[in-house]
């Protein structure tokens, strides 16, 4: 069973970070020695520069040039795993849909990705308004990212990180639901945290402005995969990655 790190540091690699988007920016849990750290960051760039050893976030790395029947293989390989949780992983679009306007807050913007990410995938499909809304952080790390930071940056998924450490079962209860969070599931993946060595007061802290309860458990379950994947014991999905057409890594790890 993975457990926090105690007396030492979270691996060979010295710290680990498990990351986040939030309103506020990025929020990042660091695993070393001592007690869990929170930190929040206002762009990635921040993050690359502040947080050592690896780093499990959660957001897409790696875009397509086309998208087909549901969408890259990281996501068409965890699905199944997630059960009635399974929603929580949306298809990535085309990196040109991704890079279509440079102004987000357009009023057309919606419609001009929508009508790219159409022609760019098969069948074709546009884009859900939830992938729309986090397309600036897609677009954040899109820019940054290196083949040579593929082996410092991992892409995670929160529910499919509880999958791995509630023993290959899905949680049980949502954690959000109709965009708010939800409480009973809230209380299920904390419950699970602390199973895994973290500090109770840790998780229910209380919190930056700018960061949900919901934000900070994610970073919380993404540092553990992050320890993971430090000590060689993660698996990718696909396994090996794929790579898109700028080399980077195309994988979710768990």
């Amino acid at each position: 069973m993975t457990v926090l790190p105690k007396g030492g540091t979270a691996s060979a690699a010295g710290p680990v970070a498990g990351v986040d988007g939030c309103p506020a920016g990025w929020v990042a849990v660091t695993l070393d020695a001592g007690a869990p750290h929170l930190a929040v960051h206002a762009d990635f760039a921040a993050i690359l520069a502040a947080e050592a050893g690896v780093i499990a976030v959660d957001m897409p790395i790696g875009l397509p040039d086309r998208v087909g029947l549901g969408g890259r293989g990281p996501e068409r390989l965890v699905r199944p795993l997630l059960g009635e949780r399974q929603s929580s992983v949306f298809s990535v679009p085309s990196r040109s849909a991704v890079w279509a306007v440079d102004d987000l807050d357009a009023s057309d913007a919606y419609r001009t990705i929508c009508d790219i990410a159409f022609a760019t995938s098969e069948p074709p499909r546009k884009i859900s308004r939830q992938c729309f809304h986090i397309l600036p952080k897609i677009r954040e790390i899109d820019r940054l990212m290196t083949p040579a930071l593929s082996g410092r940056v991992f892409e995670v998924h929160p529910e499919v990180a509880f999958w791995r450490l509630n023993g290959g079962s899905a949680m049980r209860l949502p954690k959000k639901v109709k965009n708010r969070a939800a409480e009973l599931g809230l209380a299920e993946r904390i419950d699970l945290l602390a199973r895994h060595g973290y500090p109770r007061g840790f998780l229910e802290q209380a919190l930056p402005r700018g960061v949900g309860r919901d934000d900070l458990i994610d970073a919380a379950v993404n540092a553990l995969i992050a320890v993971r994947i430090a000590a060689g014991e993660a698996r990718p999905f696909p396994d090996p990655p794929e790579r898109d057409g700028r080399g980077l890594a195309v994988a979710i790890w768990a």
